[in-house]
């Protein structure tokens, strides 16, 4: 029963360890993306940056209003829902990978404001698997604190695993992940 215990919390652990990593190692991805067609102005990195602090803003405030509106029963259903919705659009970005930059019906994409094609181009082809992403780290905090493991009262530990996976993400980027 002690390695089930342990297994539990490590299992926990490890994965609001690997949501925040995929979730802050995907960001950069998604900025480089960009890069070729609207170039590396501030506005463009700006733009970047204030997206993906609303969408993990978003998750944080999805995964609360589904943990306050949830009773018991209620609970295990929006979880399995949640799941689900999280591996079809984590399965359907690996195979169609959308982020695309499109020119407008006259094929000129630089009479637009780049700071809207950028969002145009982020709000409709990321921000649904961001904000499931980023629901992951609280969801699992507060499904861990409804178990009757011995340490489900202070679930806190899973945040320091999640931060452990974004400064792991965000160092790996620039050392491992873009050179290769």
């Amino acid at each position: 029963a002690r390695s089930m215990k342990s297994g539990i919390v490590v299992l926990f652990g490890l994965t609001s360890f690997l949501a925040a990593a995929l979730l802050f190692s995907v960001q950069p991805m998604i900025g480089k993306m960009v890069l070729p067609v609207l170039g590396g102005t501030p506005a463009v990195w700006n733009t970047c940056l204030v997206y993906f602090q609303v969408m993990l803003l978003g998750g944080y405030l999805f995964a609360h209003g589904v943990m306050s509106h949830a009773d018991g029963t209620e609970l295990r259903r929006v979880s399995a829902v949640y799941l689900c919705v999280l591996a079809m659009l984590l399965a359907l970005g690996y195979l169609l990978q959308p982020i695309v930059i499109r020119a407008d019906a006259s094929g000129n994409l630089f009479d637009r404001n780049p700071v809207m094609v950028l969002l145009e181009v982020l709000v409709f082809a990321a921000t649904l698997p961001l904000l499931m992403v980023s629901a992951t780290a609280p969801l699992l905090q507060c499904w861990f604190a409804l178990t009757a493991h011995p340490r489900a009262r202070d679930p806190f530990f899973l945040y320091a695993a999640s931060n452990a996976g974004s400064l792991l993400a965000l160092l790996s980027y620039p050392l491992l992940i873009e050179p290769n």
